[in-house]
Formats: structure tokens, sequence, C-alpha cells
């Protein structure tokens, strides 16, 4: 079980000593990676000690970025204190993909009607 955060004891952790944010319900603490951040550490402390999953949502984060970030959670904020609000859906399409978590949608029923009318063209002009 992870450890439990208010969103109070985010709130006190807004320095370069310790950076703790808040997204999409998930605690990270991001203090080590200040200095790596692409778009500089302001942002990262900008945030720190509150919920910036609007913010973060609507940059559109790569894949890696995701991956990156499983390394800074520490936790999540109580169950009491939980926003419960999905991420928004254009930011997570590509990372869902890769992570296998889109159900296959099988073939492509315009390649269908491509294969059929391409075998009736060739059955069209052999036999006439």
């Amino acid at each position: 079980m992870s450890k439990q955060y208010t969103r109070n004891e985010v709130a006190t952790a807004t320095g370069k000593e310790k950076t703790l944010i808040i997204l999409h319900d998930k605690v990270y603490d991001v203090t080590s990676f200040l200095n790596e951040h692409p778009g500089g550490e302001e942002i990262l402390l900008d945030h720190s000690g509150k919920d910036g999953s609007d913010d973060f949502d609507d940059v559109g984060h790569s894949n890696d970025a995701f991956e990156l970030m499983k390394k800074f959670v520490v936790g999540e904020l109580n169950d009491a204190e939980k926003s419960h609000r999905k991420p928004k859906a254009a930011w997570t399409s590509d990372y869902a993909k890769s992570q296998g978590t889109k159900k296959d949608e099988g073939m492509n029923p315009m390649l269908l009607i491509a294969v059929v009318v391409v075998f009736l063209a060739i059955l069209y002009f052999v036999y006439l």
C-alpha cells in the first residue's frame, strides 16, 4: 500500500528542498527532477504543493515522460481528498495504446472493401 497524503501535507513541500506535486490523485516528489525538467524548474516550482493535473493535461507529455514519472510517485491522496477526475483523453490516448489498454479493433473495414474491389476488378478484366 502506498503512503497516503493529505492536501495540507503536500502544500507544505513547496521549495527546492522538497517539491511535491499532485497529478490525478497521485503524489510525486520531483525534487531531484527540478534541474532536468525540459520546461524548466520554474514550472514544477509553480505547481509545487498543488494539484497540477489540469496544466499537466494541457501540455501533452510524451510516452517517455509518462514512463519517467513512475519513478517519482511517492504516494497518493487519501480517499477523502481525491478528486477522482479522469485524465483528459487527448494526452492519454497514445500512452494508453502503448500500454495495451486499448482493445484491439480488428481489421479495418476499408481494407476489406478495397480487397474485394480489387478482386472483382481482376475477375472483370480476366473474363470479359
